[in-house]
């Protein structure tokens, strides 16, 4: 044989030997990925060995749905927590590091920025303190839980897949975690820290006392207050508008200023716009056991959270004994706390909506001329400053200083010559005295229960078996002699302090009102002393209480199901005055005829009504009125920027002055170059038609507009995975399907693509088998386990699931 050809014949074989060499390592590392996988599955059958005193058992139905029985509480907490471990540790470590700025220790220097924000806050400082705090008996429930966690952690065969993706390992939970996953809440349902009273004040200097009454006036179209209580119509100023155009600015400059050429363009979008709708907000109501075939009451609540895999919810039944007492508890537990937020005791059931009060303020710091020292009612005191370290995985860690006065931080600049007075700094603020609903036996004691919660303060509505319902605020309320709650003030004389905190005597409630209903939705609920003790945070405009309110009124009689239609209600009432505007106003033959717009005008006529995926006419409505709204708010959006604020940060609903504004035919306030309200809501319309046929919200850019402006394609969901942005490649895996929702902002059924009803669940306690309970996605964390995606085909039907586990598909026995 020749050198070539023996040369040749082995060289082929090398290459044989190294393609089977890569193939058997990529086989290899495959195998061990899946390893990984399936190593970090929660355990669902068997035994395991766990710190109890007494076996528990842990059984789950078909969905996964959670049955914990335990002999003591204790126990149960620390089965939940090991549960809780097994299935969502992932998420609950997010929560904890979120809310105490530690996610850069984890996932890297992108997270600095988020850290660095929230660090300001302290909350592993707090939490720690608060925790000391804490009655014995919540912190050995905290420390049974935190142990249950970690067992729950030590017995997976492989560390949750996240981590390794992450090359991380997990940290083991100390009990003050659980009160930073409250903290977390605080930012999801309070997050403005501050900004809000800024942005007031700012809006106020550059409009003056009557505008900004005006502006910032609580809706008189849209009341549904429990206390039935009104508010009346702040009229037009007569004082011209104050504000100029952003474009006459840039016409009459020359040019088009920095900041102002978003304005300018083709829209601003609904994140630049005053905040009329709560998303993350929430509706609960209830009915009273005269308005039910058995004579107990009946609670329905779908709290407004962002929506994601895996889901904030937990489901779970938690029994065990009291002494010689069985106690069982049943709703939606929290991952990463021993406590079912939302659900039934038997005696008892409870659901929240975020209260959108005022439960901040703002202090104006005189500072001397150090910038170190601040005037108090004790006279010159020093700046307490911290040094917080910001661990970075994967780089290198970084120090931020955080200066505090003795009501709170120094807000970040270019802000810092305002402090910060949050109820989320107090320990009055994160603790664990809701656990008091659990032994609730009446709405009387449950009320007394809520008093003093340390939670974001939350509207709950309760309701017994003897048929009574109730409200009150869940959560400290702070005593406070502010001459305006909406504005920062100083401080220095000791004037504007607050005082301590209500006592449960003191508590805004009510208790079987005549009508034998009860409802909440982000919205204004009482008037008069009750208002000014809570304040205002930006109320929802009021569109989503009303319509409950009416559905609750325009029947009878009540069953589970009658409710859970209630949460399913997708009507577009709140849009029908703009769409009879389009009509009547807007579309005449002459303007359909010269711009193309029979389609579209066929369009609002008769799909308009609902939010539904195949509806073209109510996409139009709705973009018709934010490019209006967008248009006139304009100038309220340059001013705001140039004092580094924007339009949401206001407490503001933009569609009450704009509405009235028209109404008035007030020509000032209209954009440079529109000569009347004509052609601003031709105009309007023309372009919110334009931007939905570029493709600006979704859908193929070029596409007709039946197909571009159904609301299906404009309101796709977005159940993301967090490792799938970071990881585009896993997002087929972890992601689930962008499906079409059904459901907008101003109705019963909020349903957007990254927020939404985080649970349905409608309860009668005492009748608990009748109830109604889904979450979206599922139970567990895992993209393996079968209960990933558990819930979610009901959910995005609408289709009711039980309140009570099913069946045991799964037995785990926890034995000492």
């Amino acid at each position: 044989m020749s050198s070539s050809r023996w040369f040749l014949r082995a060289l082929r074989g090398l290459l044989l030997w190294g393609l089977g060499g890569l193939t058997l390592l990529l086989l290899v590392a495959a195998l061990a990925a899946w390893w990984g996988l399936c190593g970090s599955l929660p355990q669902l059958d068997g035994q395991a060995r766990v710190g109890v005193g007494a076996p528990v058992q842990v059984l789950r139905d078909e969905r996964g749905y959670v049955t914990v029985d335990a002999a003591s509480r204790l126990d149960g907490a620390r089965a939940l927590g090991w549960v809780h471990a097994q299935e969502r540790f992932f998420q609950m470590d997010l929560m904890r590091r979120n809310a105490a700025g530690e996610l850069a220790a984890l996932v890297g220097p992108k997270a600095v920025p988020l850290d660095q924000a929230h660090r300001l806050h302290r909350f592993r400082a707090r939490a720690e303190r608060d925790l000391a705090a804490l009655p014995p008996e919540h912190r050995a429930l905290l420390q049974a839980y935190a142990a249950g966690v970690n067992e729950g952690l030590a017995a997976l065969k492989v560390r949750p897949f996240e981590y390794g993706l992450l090359r991380m390992a997990p940290q083991p939970w100390v009990p003050a975690d659980s009160l930073l996953v409250i903290c977390t809440m605080y930012f999801d349902l309070q997050g403005a820290q501050g900004r809000d009273d800024l942005a007031m004040a700012a809006l106020k200097a550059r409009v003056g006392d009557d505008w900004y009454a005006f502006l910032t006036q609580h809706s008189p179209d849209w009341q549904a207050a429990i206390d039935d209580s009104r508010v009346t119509a702040v009229p037009v100023p007569a004082r011209p508008w104050p504000l100029q155009d952003p474009r006459q600015t840039a016409v009459a400059s020359g040019n088009t200023p920095a900041g102002i050429q978003a304005l300018t363009g083709s829209r601003l979008g609904e994140a630049g716009l005053p905040q009329d709708a709560r998303d993350i907000g929430s509706n609960n109501f209830a009915v009273a056991g005269r308005l039910t075939a058995d004579g107990s009451a009946i609670v329905a609540d779908d709290m407004h959270l962002s929506v994601r895999v895996p889901g904030i919810w937990f489901k779970a039944r938690l029994q065990w004994r009291d002494g010689a007492v069985a106690r069982q508890v049943t709703g939606v537990s929290l991952p990463g706390t021993p406590a079912i937020v939302a659900g039934s005791n038997g005696h008892v059931a409870w659901g929240f909506t975020n209260t959108t009060a005022d439960w901040t303020d703002v202090i104006a710091l005189q500072l001397d001329a150090t910038g170190r020292q601040y005037r108090s009612p004790q006279g010159w005191q020093p700046l307490v400053r911290h040094d917080e370290l910001i661990e970075v995985a994967h780089g290198p860690a970084q120090h931020l200083a955080v200066d505090e006065t003795e009501w709170g931080p120094v807000m970040a600049a270019p802000f810092n010559h305002y402090a910060l007075r949050w109820v989320a700094h107090d320990p009055q603020g994160v603790n664990l005295n809701l656990l008091g609903l659990i032994e609730a036996g009446s709405v009387a004691q449950a009320l007394d229960a809520a008093a003093g919660a340390g939670l974001p303060a939350q509207n709950l509505l309760v309701g017994d078996t003897q048929g009574h319902i109730g409200w009150t605020v869940a959560g400290a309320v702070p005593r406070r002699h502010l001459a305006d709650l909406d504005l920062p003030q100083d401080w220095s004389t000791g004037a504007n302090a607050w005082t301590g905190y209500l006592g449960a005597a003191e508590q805004p409630r009510l208790m079987d009102p005549p009508g034998g209903r009860l409802w909440s939705a982000n919205n204004r609920l009482v008037g008069g002393a009750m208002l000014a003790t809570l304040g205002r945070a930006g109320y929802d405009i009021g569109a989503r209480g009303q319509q409950i309110r009416d559905d609750l009124r325009a029947r009878e009689r009540f069953d589970e199901a009658a409710l859970h239609a209630i949460q399913l209600d997708h009507r577009a009432l709140f849009l029908q005055r703009w769409r009879g505007l389009l009509l009547d106003r807007v579309l005449s033959p002459a303007f359909v005829q010269a711009n193309g717009l029979q389609a579209l005008r066929a369009a609002v006529q008769d799909s308009a009504d609902a939010a539904r995926p195949d509806a073209v006419g109510y996409t139009v409505v709705r973009a018709f009125r934010l490019r209006v709204l967008e248009r006139l708010l304009a100038p309220l959006g340059q001013a705001l920027e140039a004092d580094h604020l924007k339009l949401a940060d206001l407490k503001m609903a933009g569609e009450t002055p704009v509405w009235a504004l028209m109404q008035a035919g007030r020509t000032d306030v209209l954009p440079t170059g529109v000569k009347d309200w004509d052609g601003l809501l031709q105009q309007g319309l023309i372009e919110a038609r334009d931007s939905l046929l570029k493709g600006d919200k979704g859908g193929k850019s070029g596409a007709r507009l039946e197909e571009q402006a159904r609301w299906g394609a404009q309101n796709r969901a977005s159940f993301q995975h967090p490792l799938s942005a970071a990881v585009p490649a896993l997002a087929r895996f972890l992601d689930l399907p962008e499906d079409e929702l059904t459901g907008d902002s101003h109705m019963p059924r909020v349903q957007r693509s990254v927020h939404g009803q985080s649970e349905r669940m409608v309860v009668s306690p005492g009748h608990e088998e009748r109830g109604i309970l889904v979450i979206p996605a599922g139970q567990s964390g895992h993209p393996l386990s079968p209960f990933y995606r558990a819930d979610h085909a009901a959910w995005l039907a609408g289709t009711p699931l039980p309140f009570l586990p099913g069946p045991p598909q799964h037995r785990l026995s926890l034995q000492p």
